[in-house]
This record gives structure tokens, C-alpha cells and sequence, in this order.
């Protein structure tokens, strides 16, 4: 009954990570293009265009202002939608971690595992920051200067492209490579929790406990490098990615901890 549960309570995370990335991407695109159509050249145009329907009394449509409309109320729902899941994940996440005092603690570490692995791969394709850029310009009011959205991976491509080896260095190591690495770990010592590899995996991850929240530290450093760019007005939003990643940390330490449960227990036997 709890292999069930475990498999049933995985796929549904599995299920909504996946509708979460995509209304996080539905929303990105929509506002991306909201953004194009807030550029001082076509706000110039719309100015124009509301400048003739007023003089032929509403025969000439402001076609601009209309799409600019359906495509806010795009991006409105899907931000709500992408809110929805965001919350069901979590409550998914709570599951697993009370399921864990409750299962078998082998099961348990490699559900919470799992769960971690789901949560991570989410967290690094999934946009975690949009920062647009804007004006407010004499005769046309609000304009948009630049608009830009990222996840984790997709930072550390632009950084690496931008010269900015070392930055897009410790974020690619300490936020995709060790995380991977410690995950698919504890995996492993959840199937081989008898050999004697498995308790010295677990002590040399128990060793790097230290370093455990600076994973968080970088993608914070990341959220203030992007959203800090920019001379002019910038409103920076958080997206959903960050709150994968802050699952998968949560779950992850929990996976470390029945991890050494367990292997007590195995050393104890």
C-alpha cells in the first residue's frame, strides 16, 4: 500500500511540474509580447491610431489596444494558472514529507529522493525572474525598454555567452552539478543501503552540510544580479522556478536525514 502511495504521490508531482513549467512558459511568452507591444514605436502608433478613431468618430479601429488587451488577459490567466499548480505542488510536497514518518524508512528515502530529483529538474527549466525594464517618455507615457525572463539554466547560458565565466561557474556547480549529484546519491543509497559505500556517501554529503543552503545563496545572488540591471525603472518578478528550487531543497535535506536513519538502522541490525 505505501509503494502505491509513493508511485501515485511521485507522478502527480511529476504531472504538476510539468503544467507548471508549461503556464509558467504561456505566461512568459504573453508578457513578452505585451512588452513588445509597449515599445515607445508601437505605443507611438497606437497614440496615432486613437488620435484618428476620435476624429472619424470610432471608424478607424485602435486594433493595437486591442490586442494588447487580450493578450494581458492572456498572461493574467495564465499566472493564475501557474499560482494553482504552484500551490498544489506544494501541498504535494507536504504529503511527502509527512508520508515519510509514516512509510518505511528505505521507501521513505527514496520517495523523498525522488520527490527532490522532480522538484530540482523543475526548479532549473522552469523561469524563476522576469525583469522588465521601462520609461515613462514625454507624449506617450509608459514605455517598455527591455523585457527579459530567465530560469537557472538559462542564466548561466546567457552569462557564459556574456564573459561572465566565473559567475556563470559557481552558479552552474552549486546550483545544477552538486544538487544533481547529491540527489541521484541519495537515490542510490536508498537501493544499496546495505553496501558499505552507501554510509560513506552519506558521511561525505553529512561533511558538506555546510554548504547546504548555499545553493539558495546563489540563485538569491542571481535574482539580485538580474533584476538590479538596468538604469532606468526595473520591475523585477518573481516566477515559480524559485519555488521548485526551494522545494527541492526542503526536500532534499528530509532525504538526508531518512537517509541516515536508515543506514543507522542497517548498522545497528
Amino acid at each position: 500500500m505505501g509503494l502505491f502511495w509513493s508511485v501515485g504521490l511521485l507522478v502527480l508531482m511529476a504531472w504538476l511540474g510539468k503544467e507548471g513549467y508549461r503556464a509558467a512558459i504561456a505566461y512568459e511568452r504573453a508578457a513578452g509580447e505585451s512588452a513588445q507591444m509597449m515599445q515607445a514605436e508601437t505605443v507611438a502608433e497606437s497614440r496615432l491610431k486613437d488620435l484618428a478613431s476620435m476624429l472619424t468618430f470610432g471608424a478607424v479601429k485602435n486594433d493595437i489596444r486591442e490586442k494588447l488587451q487580450l493578450l494581458q488577459e492572456r498572461q493574467h490567466a495564465a499566472k493564475a494558472r501557474a499560482q494553482r499548480v504552484i500551490l498544489y505542488f506544494a501541498a504535494a510536497v507536504l504529503a511527502a514529507l509527512a508520508s515519510a514518518w509514516l512509510l518505511p524508512i528505505r521507501l521513505a528515502t527514496g520517495m523523498l529522493a525522488v520527490a527532490a530529483l522532480i522538484a530540482l529538474v523543475n526548479g532549473l527549466v522552469t523561469p524563476i525572474l522576469m525583469v522588465t525594464v521601462h520609461k515613462n517618455v514625454e507624449y506617450l507615457g509608459d514605455v517598455v525598454l527591455s523585457f527579459e525572463s530567465k530560469g537557472i539554466l538559462g542564466s548561466v547560458e546567457k552569462l557564459y555567452a556574456g564573459g561572465n565565466l566565473p559567475v556563470a561557474g559557481v552558479i552552474l556547480l552549486f546550483s545544477v552539478l552538486l544538487p544533481a549529484l547529491k540527489t541521484l546519491s541519495l537515490l542510490f543509497v536508498s537501493l544499496y543501503e546495505t553496501r558499505p559505500f552507501a554510509a560513506k556517501m552519506v558521511r561525505f554529503f553529512k561533511h558538506l552540510g555546510k554548504w547546504s543552503m548555499l545553493d539558495v545563496f546563489v540563485v538569491a545572488l542571481l535574482l539580485v544580479f538580474l533584476s538590479s540591471r538596468g538604469t532606468d525603472v526595473s520591475r523585477a518578478e518573481a516566477e515559480i522556478g524559485i519555488y521548485f528550487f526551494l522545494a527541492y531543497v526542503i526536500l532534499s535535506m528530509a532525504a538526508s536525514l531518512a537517509a541516515e536513519r536508515m543506514l543507522r538502522k542497517v548498522g545497528s541490525a
